[in-house]
């Protein structure tokens, strides 16, 4: 069975389709998926043993400069290689408008989210089978479920499986182990206050562990630093890409980390370890994998879903943003311990 898969972005979004990927191959073992996906993460992409090729794409970029795309050939490129082959299923497991442009040049039966259940109710109209998903359910379980359905399987109720290879069995926490502290975010609601990480850093480095500070961007790598500045036991990593840090992350102990995509590939990577939230509902976003745990803000106005904070009452205690003084460090540490075991 070949099968067209058009899941672009984010990284969150990415990581959250894999379990669907290994429910899908279990079911149908001949199956062969070719995944439209964002360049950057093409090689994640590529580790599941169910996709054949990948289609890269560069549709943010491209909506910005679309003449320039256009001229270049790396429109005509991509949309060759998605009109290549003839597909048994055509699936959109994004359900946004964007998706839905790249979902109607496919060649073959196409399904993905009602209008009820897509984000943007306007992509279903593209399908021969538009299908109900329940809101409110966890990202991973919704594309668990439209694969299910668009691929006529039982849906299974196993945990899930990224099928992420790793050898490396993680150290438990009572012997000194290496660990990943992902303080690197896009919302500034969803970042840790820089004391809390510190706290963190310096309980762990007490404890004889080793913790590496990944980074992306110039304003995380001076965080990190600042974070890392007079302890031996921290290592700022160097400049690394996206297959570079998962091959990392499947050879280290466990992690922390804020509302972030690699938060997501480090528990899809087997870590145990513990993820932060304040705004964002670990409900819907949380981490899930054999040992990950995620940790929300006990707050009045958590979760906001907010990119910048309005809270204007008495508590907070100075912490910015306030519902993180709810998820104090000594806290975040124990739960780490409890689930590193």
């Amino acid at each position: 069975m070949r099968v067209l898969l058009i899941k672009t972005s984010s990284m969150g979004d990415v990581i959250h389709t894999l379990p669907a990927l290994t429910d899908a191959l279990a079911a149908l073992p001949n199956l062969q998926v070719d995944w439209v996906v964002e360049d950057s993460f093409a090689d994640l992409a590529h580790r599941h043993p169910a996709v054949n090729t990948v289609i890269p794409c560069a549709l943010r970029r491209w909506r910005k400069h679309p003449i320039k795309a256009r001229r270049s050939g790396e429109w005509a490129t991509f949309k060759s290689a998605v009109q290549a082959t003839r597909y048994d299923a055509v699936i959109d497991a994004q359900g946004l408008l964007k998706s839905a442009f790249v979902t109607r040049l496919g060649k073959g039966p196409k399904f993905g989210l009602d209008k009820k259940s897509a984000r943007e109710g306007l992509s279903s109209r593209v399908l021969d089978h538009p299908l109900p998903v329940r809101r409110g359910q966890h990202a991973i379980q919704r594309v668990r479920e439209l694969l299910s359905l668009a691929l006529d399987y039982p849906l299974p109720d196993t945990a899930p499986d990224y099928g992420l290879p790793r050898e490396h069995v993680p150290t438990p926490l009572s012997e000194p182990a290496e660990l990943v502290f992902c303080h690197g975010t896009t919302w500034a609601t969803k970042h840790y206050p820089e004391a809390f990480w510190r706290e963190l850093l310096e309980l762990a480095s007490s404890d004889g562990h080793r913790i590496h500070l990944p980074w992306g961007n110039d304003e995380e790598k001076a965080r990190a630093d600042r974070l890392a500045a007079g302890l031996k036991q921290v290592t700022v990593l160097p400049k690394m890409g996206l297959d570079a840090l998962t091959d990392k992350l499947l050879s280290w102990d466990a992690f922390i980390a804020v509302d972030t995509g690699l938060a997501h590939l480090a528990a899809a990577a087997g870590l145990p370890g513990v993820a932060l939230y304040g705004p964002t509902d670990p409900v819907l976003t949380g981490v899930q994998g054999m040992r990950a745990s995620s940790l929300a803000a006990d707050f009045p106005c958590a979760p906001c879903v907010q990119e910048k904070c309005t809270y204007r009452g008495e508590l907070g205690e100075g912490v910015e943003p306030p519902c993180f003084s709810r998820l104090k460090p000594q806290q975040v540490w124990q739960q780490l311990l409890r689930v590193a075991v």
